[in-house]
């Protein structure tokens, strides 16, 4: 027989405090791996990305194009 399944699943309360520790500690993670591991994998797909052709008609993603 099939587990029914509950009606209203738990629900767990957290405080404005908690949440925005988890927050925190989250973008924190976050931006220790832009600044650790981007680069390594931004090196990783350049090489193994095909070599430019330089067709005007290609769109490049990744060039720097200047602020406007």
């Amino acid at each position: 027989m099939p587990r029914m399944r509950e009606e209203d699943p738990p629900e767990y309360a957290f405080s404005d405090e908690a949440a925005a520790y988890i927050a925190d500690a989250l973008m924190n993670l976050a931006l220790q791996f832009e600044t650790t591991h981007f680069a390594e994998i931004r090196r990783h797909y350049d090489s193994l990305a095909p070599s430019h052709n330089h067709d005007p008609r290609q769109l490049d993603l990744f060039r720097k194009y200047p602020p406007f």
